[in-house]
């Protein structure tokens, strides 16, 4: 099995907290980063025997730079220099230092040149019982490429000296991956894995700020782990991210977030090489959509949420057995309203205010999704069951918050409840459609990595949203037959209506639940019926959709006088209309598809500008 390592440079904090955070997680080995051992107060010995005592591998010392091709006296110097890491090295207690290739402007390139600098430094390494690998820089002044390193190490022909592969460099600039294949096993000195999303910057930029973890981005880094595979090589994979929400994050979260990408990508080309893991994850179950949204409030605040689910079309459908929790149903939707002063839901409430505290997804096999779940590094939850209550596998979500898992019909749970008989059913609404939650933005990478490692879920192309007061990210995740669609909303300024639940909810979590229905006018009459009102719609954006889609004068006044939304995608048409704020912290969306798969993207300014009017000014702190 590969070992898996990951650089100091992509976490946060001084060398000591990395450290910690890095063997907390299930790492068996680290690269140092020289900027980190510099500004340590240890010396090099202490930060060995930590690493040592920590249980951690030292798999690289990094970077040494401007090395190779250099005149005089640039070159005796830096001879001397490598001489001088070399020493620190046997402090560190690591054989190998990774040099990258030269940016400087007075290096004068020259394959032979270089290799005879690599040789030279070889004999030198090679008396220590150390190693060199040399890795090429996308920005390389005069190698830029995988395959002029190799070439150059090639030449050198010095048993010291080998290559190191950086999916990053080889993949932003569209380096083919085959000829990776023809490399010797053994000349392959470490492999270091990095992501990144599709952007339009130049490789320096992007590389610097906007790496992220396998997975987590656009690169094929799946096809270059099994070409470098293929050799044999059965050294380190080291994570070397340098991305700016990660270094200003949580450490111990980032560090689990890397162990999890390693162990998604390992089981992603599981098969493709011996150095793979023999024993898999377990296959991701086949998700079957939303089997229960539960939501924490007080007795107060349970009566207000009865009523507002009342005008909805809900019906009260059951009662627990023995704690003070409703069941509240309309078509496949099951809705719990929980205000028992004992017990996890309690301690939500108490900590985040009246919200959604878990959420219950169907899936065909809960024992495996568990499984998978908990070698991901996801965190199980238990808590005491009465007698003849069901224990349902659950595991920590967002914001602190339940992810359960039911199986079969998703019913399983209701043995909890008496069953109650009512005739009050509006019978409009039928599924929940998505779940949109929000979260600090430095923390979306982390949820999507969760979501889409543990469930059957894909990504939709990120969107920018546009809030009165800034930008919000939007990164939609939906399963093969969208039954179960989450949103994770994210937004760096500090104004907008995301970032203000997460402030005054004290921490990340629901947003807003929407729900499909047949016919959206007809579920928006029966809910008006029932004492239901609606986000207000200005009649400007009314104009404006008649004037873009020319839709007929009866279907217009619908839309005006009943405050709904409209999109349209191709042949696709799509209805939205939104319940005020919730004590003002989550709300409601009732939708209608027809033949439409996005979210209504177009219309998201406007209900957020909308929902702004309507909001509580935010308070200021004083100068």
């Amino acid at each position: 099995m590969n070992k898996r390592s990951i650089a100091t440079v992509s976490l946060s904090g001084a060398l000591d907290e990395k450290l910690r955070a890095i063997a907390a997680a299930g790492f068996d080995a680290v690269e140092i980063f020289e900027n980190d051992l510099l500004s340590f107060s240890g010396s090099p010995r202490d930060v060995g025997q930590m690493c040592r005592d920590l249980g951690l591998s030292i798999c690289a010392f990094q970077p040494f730079r401007d090395f190779e091709g250099m005149p005089e006296p640039q070159r005796t110097r830096n001879f001397a220099r490598a001489e001088r890491k070399f020493d620190l090295m046997q402090e560190l207690q690591t054989d190998l230092m990774l040099i990258c290739s030269n940016i400087s402007p007075a290096s004068l390139g020259g394959i032979d040149r270089a290799a005879a600098d690599f040789r030279e430094l070889g004999e030198r390494a090679a008396t220590r019982g150390l190693r060199v690998g040399y890795e090429a820089l996308a920005w390389g002044r005069h190698v830029n490429d995988y395959r002029d390193a190799w070439e150059i190490v090639r030449r050198a022909d010095h048993k010291s000296i080998g290559v190191i592969l950086d999916s990053f460099h080889a993949l932003a600039p569209s380096f083919p991956t085959l000829p990776i294949q023809s490399i010797p096993a053994d000349k392959i000195f470490l492999v270091q894995l990095a992501d990144a999303p599709k952007l339009g910057l130049d490789v320096l930029s992007w590389s610097r700020h906007f790496r992220c973890f396998p997975g987590q981005g656009d690169l094929p880094v799946a096809t270059f782990v099994k070409a470098v595979l293929a050799t044999g090589y059965a050294g380190p994979l080291s994570l070397e991210i340098f991305n700016d929400q990660f270094r200003a994050g949580s450490a111990v979260r980032t560090a689990t977030d890397g162990l999890r990408s390693l162990i998604l990508l390992e089981d992603d080309v599981c098969g493709a090489a011996s150095g793979v893991p023999a024993m898999p994850l377990q296959p991701k179950a086949c998700s079957r959509g939303v089997g229960f949204i539960e939501f924490a409030v007080s007795e107060e605040k349970a009566r207000d949420l009865a009523a507002l689910f009342g005008q909805l079309g809900f019906r009260k459908t059951g009662a627990h057995r023995s704690k003070d929790v409703e069941r509240w149903s309309q078509g496949h939707i099951d809705l719990v309203i929980n205000c028992e002063p004992d017990g996890f839901a309690h301690s939500h409430f108490v900590a985040h205010g009246p919200g959604v505290c878990a959420i219950a997804v169907d899936v065909d096999d809960a024992a495996s999704t568990m499984a998978r779940a908990e070698a991901l590094q996801a965190r199980t939850f238990y808590q005491p069951v009465g007698p003849g209550e069901l224990e349902i596998p659950a595991i920590r979500g967002v914001g602190g918050s339940l992810l359960y898992f039911l199986e079969g019909a998703g019913k399983n749970w209701d043995l909890d409840f008496e069953p109650l008989r009512s005739d009050a059913a509006g019978d409009q609404l039928d599924a929940v459609d998505h779940i949109s939650q929000s979260m600090p933005y430095d923390e979306m990478l982390s949820w999507l990595l969760f979501y889409t490692g543990i469930l059957d879920l894909e990504r939709l192309p990120q969107m920018e949203i546009a809030d009165p007061v800034g930008l919000v990210q939007s990164q939609a995740l939906i399963n093969g037959n969208q039954s179960l669609r989450v949103v994770l909303n994210g937004s760096s300024a500090t104004r907008t209506l995301s970032a203000r639940f997460i402030h005054e909810f004290f921490g990340s979590g629901v947003q807003h639940v929407a729900f499909s229905c047949r016919d959206i006018f007809a579920a928006v009459a029966d809910m008006r019926s029932r004492g239901a009102d609606f986000l207000k719609i200005p009649d400007n954006y009314y104009d404006d959709i008649d004037a873009k889609y020319g839709l007929d004068a009866a279907t217009m006044t619908a839309l005006r006088d009943n405050q709904i939304l409209y999109d349209r995608e191709g042949d696709g048409e799509f209805f939205q209309v939104y319940t005020h704020a919730f004590d003002e912290r989550f709300f409601f969306e009732i939708v209608e598809r027809r033949d439409y798969h996005g979210f209504g993207a177009a219309n998201a300014a406007i209900r957020l500008a909308a929902q702004t009017r309507e909001s509580r000014p935010l308070t200021m702190p004083k100068a």
